[in-house]
């Protein structure tokens, strides 16, 4: 048997594109696009046509892989799952729902947040806020800096304050509550940056620190005045998104009405243990520097 009797019986055994595609309810056109993305690759591709061939078995394949782009879901994710087995397959594709839910969650909780304004009705958002002013004395703080974007936030001021409350030990302790300073807007589109601080007694201590790390682009020592902050205090659930963007907004609306102005970046001031904390429990204040 020669090499092209091979070629014609291996041809016998697959199907063409169109054939394929019509088993697999798909378009000829959808199945090039899974090929090239690196989805679904035919069997055989004759050499002087450029033919495509493919297997009856993997139909299955091509209409996984259609259910999952109606999903919306990335094309990196979609490999995963093809590639994976039985469960293991299942449990991928559970935990990309999940996320798609608390994404679909919060960009609910949004769109009722922006409904509330537009309408008109702002002034009922922020007047479940209580704004007061504190005097903060000078301090010394151990801070780190990232450019971060809103989904990538919170296990970053997690994962941050971490590090910098376990350096505290070698600075002499902790002396207030860490807090986290936006110097420009953390957003889906904009990426900050954002620098959480945590308060330390041993000023030398904490420039030793400083110079031993690795990091000390990112990681910096500074003294930061004394300063009167006008704040409001909010709960665990008032801390997600959007619910937070009312409690900054009830504070500057607060700062202009008193004739205020401000004087400086706003910030997040953890004073809660956040893990033991309850959705109802106070656990952070709202904060902006002002002009005393």
């Amino acid at each position: 048997m020669t090499e092209d009797d091979v070629v014609d019986d291996l041809r016998e055994e697959l199907l063409t594109i169109g054939a394929f595609a019509t088993r697999a309810r798909l378009s000829a056109k959808a199945l090039r696009l899974y090929d090239r993305l690196g989805l679904l690759a035919p069997a055989h591709v004759d050499e002087v046509s450029g033919y495509r061939y493919y297997r009856a078995d993997q139909v299955e394949r091509a209409r996984l892989v259609a259910l999952l782009r109606q999903l919306d879901m990335p094309l990196a994710r979609i490999a995963e799952v093809v590639e994976a087995d039985g469960e293991a397959a299942a449990q991928l594709l559970a935990g990309y729902w999940a996320d798609v839910e608390a994404r679909l969650a919060g960009q609910r909780t949004l769109a009722e947040y922006l409904r509330g304004r537009l309408s008109g009705r702002s002034s009922e958002m922020y007047g479940k806020f209580v704004v007061e002013t504190v005097d903060v004395p000078a301090q010394v703080v151990i801070t780190e800096t990232r450019h971060t974007l809103a989904d990538e936030l919170p296990a970053w001021i997690g994962a941050s304050l971490d590090r910098l409350e376990e350096a505290s030990r070698e600075c002499g302790g902790i002396t207030a509550p860490p807090y986290v300073v936006y110097y420009s807007e953390v957003s889906m589109e904009s990426d900050g940056p954002a620098e959480s601080c945590v308060p330390v007694a041993d000023e030398a201590a904490a420039r030793a620190w400083v110079e031993r790390q690795k990091r000390a682009r990112e990681t910096k020592v500074r003294v930061e005045p004394a300063q009167r902050l006008a704040y409001t205090r909010i709960t665990k659930a008032q801390v997600a998104h959007p619910q937070i963007l009312a409690a900054f907004e009830a504070v500057e609306q607060w700062i202009a009405a008193e004739g205020l102005e401000q004087a400086g970046p706003c910030r997040e001031v953890y004073f809660a243990d956040w893990d033991a904390a309850g959705p109802e429990d106070a656990v952070c204040d709202v904060a902006f520097p002002v002009a005393p």
